[in-house]
């Protein structure tokens, strides 16, 4: 795997999303995010995600569908089941992810981050398939970025986020980086 000068990954699948904006002037990348969704919910492999970050979800496919009129959101990456990488937000660009977080007394997480969506729920195990091409493409960006820290979207937005949920394994994730790169965090340790 590889990421350009663009801050694309050579190898996924680029679908533009518009939901991301300019990162403030001199930012560092120094955090990657962890989030779960699927679309339907607890559904897998439709185009759901895929309409949801491109601003094309139709309210009248799923009843569901209409809590999510006028929503504008999107990841930088989206980990399929089977392991497929798609892009949506070019690594230079602030993708709209996090929402209201803070992460060690830094707020605005999107500001600094990069989001990345595995496709599944908090009820749900992951796949071998998405934990090594998360763990591949970890590699990857921190060996482009100063990533320094890698938390769930419930760690920087304790009570209001659960994903990536109970079902994720932290451990397993872990055991395939560098030891000292994952941080995670209690909610009181995030609001001072």
């Amino acid at each position: 795997m590889h990421i350009d000068a663009a801050g694309l990954l050579v190898t996924a699948q680029f679908i533009t999303s518009p939901n991301c904006d300019e990162r403030p002037a001199d930012t560092e990348i120094s955090l990657l995010v962890i989030h779960n969704i699927s679309l339907p919910p607890n559904e897998f492999g439709g185009d759901g995600v895929i309409e949801l970050f491109t601003n094309r979800i139709n309210p009248e496919t799923h009843p569901y569908y209409q809590t999510l009129q006028g929503l504008k959101v999107s990841a930088h990456f989206f980990i399929r089941r089977d392991g497929t990488i798609i892009q949506f937000v070019p690594c230079s660009q602030r993708a709209w992810h996090a929402g209201a977080s803070n992460w060690q007394g830094n707020e605005r997480c999107n500001d600094y981050s990069i989001g990345i969506e595995l496709e599944g729920s908090d009820i749900t195990q992951f796949t071998e398939k998405q934990y090594t091409a998360l763990i591949t493409l970890t590699k990857c960006l921190c060996d482009h970025y100063p990533i320094k820290d890698i938390a769930g979207h419930s760690d920087i937005a304790p009570g209001r986020k659960s994903d990536p949920g109970s079902y994720f394994d932290w451990e397993k994730y872990g055991n395939g980086l560098r030891r000292d790169l994952i941080m995670r965090s209690t909610s009181s340790d995030l609001v001072k």
